[in-house]
C-alpha cells in the first residue's frame, strides 16, 4: 500500500508542477488553488508512505516520478524542446530510481 501511495504522490507532484506553470506566477486563481491542493495531496501521501518505506528510496522515487513526468508533460503538452540529451537524462533518472529501489530490497 505504501508503494501505491508513493506513486500517487509522485503523480500529484506532476499535477502540482503543471498547475504552478498554469498559475502564471499565482496570478490565475484556479490553477493556483490546484497547485495548493496537489501539493497537499503529494506531500501528504509521501508522508504516509514514509511510515513504512526508507526515506532515501521513497524520496528518490517521488522526485524521480515528478521530474520525469514533469519533463515529459512539458515536452508533450507545453511544446518544450525535445532533444536526445533530455531523453537520455530522463532515462538516467529512471535507471537511478530503479537502482535505488533494487538496492533497498524493493520493500
Amino acid at each position: 500500500m505504501a508503494w501505491i501511495m508513493l506513486v500517487a504522490a509522485g503523480l500529484f507532484e506532476i499535477a502540482m508542477a503543471y498547475a504552478l506553470k498554469q498559475s502564471n506566477g499565482f496570478s490565475q486563481v484556479l490553477p493556483s488553488i490546484g497547485f495548493i491542493v496537489f501539493a497537499v495531496l503529494s506531500f501528504g501521501l509521501l508522508a504516509l508512505a514514509l511510515k513504512t518505506l526508507d526515506v532515501g528510496t521513497a524520496y528518490a522515487v517521488w522526485t524521480g516520478i515528478g521530474a520525469v513526468g514533469t519533463a515529459a508533460l512539458g515536452m508533450i503538452l507545453l511544446g518544450e524542446s525535445v532533444s536526445l540529451l533530455k531523453l537520455a537524462s530522463i532515462t538516467l533518472i529512471i535507471a537511478g530510481v530503479v537502482g535505488l529501489n533494487l538496492a533497498s530490497g524493493g520493500h
